[in-house]
């Protein structure tokens, strides 16, 4: 048996969590020390082994209370912490905080547990949406574990730390503080449980805020680790999803859908089931961008069972379906309750797509003014991206073409710089329909071709069919003939008469007779409701 101890020592130091913790498991506990059991409790939980890591902590806990051993047992509670609250049991997560505070008592007042202990309230003061009380909590951590020089409490002090301060509008700060912290994981300073935990942190937080570069360079790290350690399954979820995230971005949509696929199972086999959601909101983004409203909406039933809020993509689902009263409904409550950078990445872009699809223009005008000013403040080149299409996709349905234009050319060089085929062909689609609104039709035909292309690679159906429309000359609602079109896009666009008949070479007595069949098949009486009609069906 002391061989075998000896043995499982040397395999947890080598890395080789596996062969540990068979050992561990087949020694009588009673034989095993408290640092015996808690490093089994560490290596179980990176193998996946939750039950297990937990009754080895529990143990270790038990022998270092009663050995009077008080910070050992702190960092025993605050493990079990994290366990219980990333299962979603916070009365347990809870529970062990409270003892960990407790044992803080036996403790000199400069302990470095007290930075531990501070860790657990920042997590329970970020579950009540006290920003303020968690950034507070994420500082006194990170000065414990400079004065201590502890690698792990630093590294995971300064994540949460820049994380919080990104949530505040601290957006430079907060990417400071986050590569600060990557810092020290990437010179393999830390612990493999503190590596992970603080890899996924970081890399979430960019996420959030579209900071792309970072989250691709992260992502690709986390997985060759991942690769390196044998049998592991903690962080191997956190990390299919962020792989998968990317590949969505660049246009791998199938091999995203396995990355997701693959995120569940190995959250599963993690007992996480709290992050399934996550990835099944994931899911659900890319079905509906492929046209598999079902699927789509199936995911995001899912990820809302699993606790994660499926919006703004189920809002966009339920647009996709032509419920414009529910989808505007939901973003204009989700558009008020936003608050700080992150949320409102995930969220304006969305909105603004939802509000001038039903024609709430002066809505989308607010809405994209605040996404400009989001961008300028965070600074990402993707934010810029969205912030830009948003701009020319509300001149638009105003009626200014022309100045559509400006915003939409601004657009497309961010997203070809980015490399993101969807967004690209997204704004090759508005770019045509300003073109078309401008009378420059052959144009409009180039980048609806360009647009068609990438549509039907990726395999986005219900942008491809939208593009298609466009280049149809014939087909269009109410009777309307291929000219009639061309005189409602135009006046959608804002042109009087005089300026159509220039744009079309017609004579003002030809619009005037025109314009007039128009108002008879659409049963309109204004030239506001007739170009009303135009966005809402997609002429424009």
């Amino acid at each position: 048996m002391v061989e075998d101890l000896k043995q499982a020592r040397s395999h947890y130091e080598q890395g080789d969590w596996v062969a540990a913790v068979d050992l561990w498991s087949g020694t009588d506990p009673a034989a095993m020390c408290a640092d015996d059991l808690h490093g089994a409790g560490l290596a179980a939980y990176l193998l996946g082994r939750r039950e297990a890591a937990i009754d080895f902590h529990q143990s270790a806990y038990t022998r270092y209370r009663d050995a009077g051993v008080a910070a050992g047992a702190v960092r025993c509670s605050f493990h079990l912490a994290l366990i219980f609250g990333s299962g979603g049991e916070h009365a347990l997560e809870s529970g062990w905080t409270a003892r960990a505070q407790r044992l803080l008592e036996d403790l000199d007042d400069d302990a470095l547990e007290h930075g531990y202990v501070a860790l657990l309230h920042m997590y329970r003061h970020l579950g009540s949406d006290d920003l303020q009380a968690a950034s507070a909590a994420a500082t006194r951590a990170t000065r414990a574990a400079r004065r201590h020089r502890d690698p792990d409490l630093l590294a995971l002090g300064l994540s949460c730390a820049g994380r919080l301060a990104i949530y505040a509008g601290r957006v430079a700060e907060g990417l400071a503080l986050l590569d600060e912290a990557m810092a020290g994981a990437a010179a393999h300073e830390v612990t493999p449980v503190v590596f992970g935990h603080v890899y996924c942190t970081a890399i979430e937080g960019c996420q959030e805020i579209a900071e792309l570069g970072r989250v691709a360079e992260w992502t690709s790290a986390l997985h060759r680790w991942c690769l390196a350690q044998p049998g592991l399954v903690a962080f191997t979820g956190q990390c299919s999803v962020h792989r998968g995230q990317l590949m969505r971005v660049h246009g791998a949509w199938r091999e995203a859908l396995a990355e997701f696929a693959d995120a569940i199972e190995r959250y599963r086999l993690a007992d996480s089931l709290a992050a399934v959601g996550v990835a099944e909101c994931e899911r659900g983004d890319l079905l509906r961008q492929r046209g598999e409203f079902d699927a789509a909406e199936m995911a995001y039933q899912r990820s809302g069972e699993h606790g994660y809020d499926p919006q703004p993509g189920l809002a966009l689902l339920w647009l996709a379906r032509g419920s414009d009263e529910a989808a505007v409904a939901a973003v204009r409550r989700l558009v008020t309750e936003a608050a700080g950078p992150a949320a409102e990445c995930r969220l304006l872009p969305a909105a603004v797509d939802v509000l001038v699809a039903a024609g709430a223009i002066d809505e989308a005008g607010a809405v994209a003014t605040r996404l400009e000013a989001l961008a300028a403040q965070v600074g990402t080149e993707t934010l810029r991206a969205f912030a830009a299409l948003a701009s020319g996709t509300v001149e638009l349905a105003a009626g200014e073409a022309a100045g559509a234009l400006r915003h939409l050319r601004r657009s497309r060089r961010l997203w070809a710089r980015a490399r993101r085929p969807y967004e690209d062909g997204r704004v090759r689609a508005v770019t045509a329909r300003a073109l078309i609104a401008v009378g420059d039709a052959e144009s409009a035909r180039r980048e609806l071709d360009a647009a068609c292309t990438i549509f039907r690679e990726l395999g986005a159906t219900p942008a491809l069919e939208e593009a298609e429309r466009l280049l149809r000359p014939a087909g269009y609602p109410a009777g309307l003939t291929g000219r009639e079109v061309e005189v409602l896009r135009l006046v959608a666009a804002g042109r009087t008469n005089s300026q159509v008949a220039g744009d079309l070479v017609l004579s003002e007595k030809t619009v005037t007779r025109h314009l007039s069949n128009i108002f008879a098949k659409l049963e309109v009486g204004s030239r506001t409701a007739a170009a009303a009609y135009a966005f809402e069906h997609h002429l424009v």
